[in-house]
């Protein structure tokens, strides 16, 4: 071949394709080339989507034998081409040139119509065709046309079923290369696509495009009440929930509405302990992938997000932002009962309990209820004993050493906190805070239902139930609720 091309002149190449342009010295390699249009097989196995053709190397599987005996030799061709960016290895040259665009960033097919640029010809040939509205591959099942042949052969196997594609981990197949690549990431934890506006990570490209409209503006749904901007409607619908507050996923199991369906799965999790994403190095598995992710960190010290103000790096994307608003001292999020604003969207939600009263994580050994997931799992310790500071006269484990410190003085009787006013002298400086009220008069807790407005936190939460007729507290004995927990002990006697 090589011979043939330095022997024949440029001029002296006839064979010219009516689809594309391209030309050829031979018209037997015309009509070859005219089948990738046409994805025309005129060879066809005796037995249909019959695979004979088998790698022994990778189990690939082949109908014919011609692309069989190809594919064999990628694997014999040693890789002697090796990049010297990155150390990946090629089997030719030409495949090494294509590779190192990555690096240098080349793009050397421009498109006419609208400037933009390709690192790959078959790149640039396919967006061609969205000026030129040409798409030359046809299914001949059904008759949809595509402009790529890639899309075509994904296409074809929505007809035929197959999915060539195996996921090593979990056996999952796929159609499509690409699919399973994104795939694998949900085990791997691999986030490649990185937003420099806000730090958040994203497991495929699309999803990451997605995002970047919310920053740029850019988009056809826009949100009437805060300007951000989303590329498909489902996403629009699910941002709107935020402003509205509507909640149409509701748990059948404690009764929590969740705003997006995914969050409402992943909550089920904590209801049948399912923890799909286990970590290799230490066996621990974790309900959410975004927990995953952060822990398996742990192992290899990596922390991807960087401070560009002090050089701090963090290893989780939600710390990074909460230590940007260390310097910048924002809170951005404000409660629109009090107005008294948060650094973080979860302390706001956290904060807005404290005014309903909601304590959605229930303890099933006490009947103790908490405001956040984190004081319901310190509490639990208290139970089950796990914990790094644990208490020697009782034997209760703690997560936190401040905990811990309180906890201590039931114990020892010591009181370090002294009310300025009366002298009254406590174990806890939040004690102390709450115990001023009753000289400033001060009620922080107010009732939407009647206007009545309480100094504890604790009696607002009871008075509330007698607006909602709600009693979580349930004899195991005899069946009879409470509203109140002190009535639900006395009952217990």
């Amino acid at each position: 071949h090589l011979n043939l091309h330095k022997e024949t002149p440029p001029e002296l190449k006839p064979w010219g394709c009516s689809a594309c342009g391209k030309v050829f010295m031979r018209h037997s390699s015309l009509n070859r080339h005219k089948r990738s249009h046409t994805l025309t097989k005129p060879y066809k196995y005796q037995e249909y989507g019959k695979k004979p053709y088998k790698c022994k190397e990778c189990g690939k599987a082949f109908s014919y034998l011609q692309p069989f005996q190809k594919h064999e030799r990628n694997h014999s061709v040693e890789k002697s081409y090796e990049c010297k960016e990155c150390g990946k290895s090629f089997r030719y040259r030409q495949s090494i040139r294509k590779h190192e665009r990555t690096h240098t960033g080349e793009k050397p097919y421009q498109c006419k119509q609208c400037g933009k640029a390709f690192r790959y010809h078959q790149t640039f040939q396919t967006h061609e065709r969205t000026h030129t509205g040409e798409q030359p591959y046809q299914c001949p099942r059904c008759g949809k046309a595509l402009s790529c042949p890639s899309s075509f052969r994904s296409h074809e196997r929505t007809h035929t079923g197959e999915k060539p594609y195996d996921c090593k981990k979990c056996g999952k197949a796929f159609s499509c290369l690409s699919s399973l690549r994104k795939h694998e990431r949900t085990h791997t934890g691999e986030k490649p696509y990185d937003c420099k506006e806000c730090g958040k990570a994203f497991i495929s490209l699309g999803s990451f495009h997605r995002h970047m409209i919310t920053h740029t503006g850019v988009g056809p749904y826009k949100c009437k009440e805060c300007g951000k901007a989303f590329s498909c409607p489902s996403s629009y619908r699910i941002h709107e929930r935020s402003h509205t507050g509507e909640k149409p996923y509701e748990c059948k199991q404690c009764g929590r509405a969740f705003s997006c369906s995914s969050s409402f799965r992943t909550h089920e999790r904590t209801h049948t302990g399912e923890k799909p994403y286990q970590c290799k190095e230490c066996g621990k598995a974790f309900h959410w992938l975004t927990t995953f992710q952060v822990h398996v960190r742990t192992h290899t010290g990596e922390k991807p997000y960087i401070c560009k103000l002090c050089g701090k790096a963090l290893s989780c994307p939600t710390s990074f932002r909460r230590h940007e608003r260390t310097h910048t001292a924002e809170k951005p999020y404000e409660c629109k009962q009090c107005g008294k604003t948060f650094s973080s969207p979860l302390g706001l939600q956290i904060h807005g309990r404290a005014h309903t009263g909601e304590k959605p994580y229930r303890c099933e050994e006490c009947g103790k209820a908490f405001i956040s997931l984190t004081s319901f799992r310190r509490h639990r310790m208290t139970h089950t004993g796990d914990g790094p500071y644990k208490c020697k006269d009782c034997g209760k484990a703690f997560n936190c050493p401040s905990s811990f410190r309180i906890h201590e003085r039931t114990h020892t009787g010591e009181k370090p906190y002294e009310c300025k006013i009366c002298g009254k002298a406590f174990s806890c400086s939040s004690y102390v805070q709450v115990h001023e009220r009753t000289h400033t008069g001060e009620k922080p807790y107010e009732c939407k239902e009647c206007g009545k407005a309480f100094v504890y936190r604790t009696t607002f939460r009871g008075h509330m139930r007698v607006h909602t007729g709600e009693k979580p507290y349930k004899c195991k004995e005899c069946g009879k609720a409470f509203s109140r927990p002190s009535s639900f002990r006395s009952h217990e006697r």
